[in-house]
């Protein structure tokens, strides 16, 4: 498949999408997970970002690999494209902590366990979705500014300054 839109290549349009969106999915999962007004205020946007997540970065990372054998392989590049293989798992995490947090509270799942399980074992697992979620939404945020540092790098090293 051919990977340019206008004669740029597509990778360029699709970083900054990803740049935008995984960062904006992230906060919105750690916010329906943990901020009850938000999670009213969010509702179904936030599991829908967080399903898009994994076919953008499939999609930009399948133009990065097009777009790598026609450019000349620098050592920043390929950092670059090695980091950037990094970020599918977490897009798939970020894209089931966005759905469970949703879930979680659209079905009143802590109200549930308590009545279960009891309160004390709600409120724990509770705590344990709560700190795997952050966890994904952390390390999307991490991984994201790690690959963009190493894509400007990549780009920008050396040209200014």
């Amino acid at each position: 498949m051919n990977y340019e839109f206008d004669g740029l290549p597509l990778h360029i349009l699709l970083v900054h999408a990803v740049v935008v969106m995984l960062p904006l999915a992230a906060l919105c999962t750690a916010a329906t997970m943990t901020w009850p007004w938000a999670r009213r205020r969010l509702g179904l946007a936030t599991p829908v970002l967080g399903l898009l997540t994994p076919a953008l970065v499939i999609l930009t990372q399948r133009a990065g690999e097009w777009l790598l054998v026609r450019v000349a392989n620098t050592p920043a590049i390929v950092a670059h494209a090695n980091d950037g293989r990094t970020l599918l798992p977490w897009a798939w995490a970020l894209c089931g902590a966005s759905v469970a947090a949703w879930l979680w509270h659209r079905l009143s799942v802590p109200q549930l366990l308590a009545r279960k399980i009891g309160r004390r074992l709600g409120w724990a697992a509770t705590f344990v979705l709560a700190a795997a979620v952050l966890f994904a939404c952390a390390g999307v945020l991490a991984d994201v500014a790690i690959i963009g540092e190493a894509g400007s790098r990549a780009v920008w090293g050396g040209v200014l300054g």
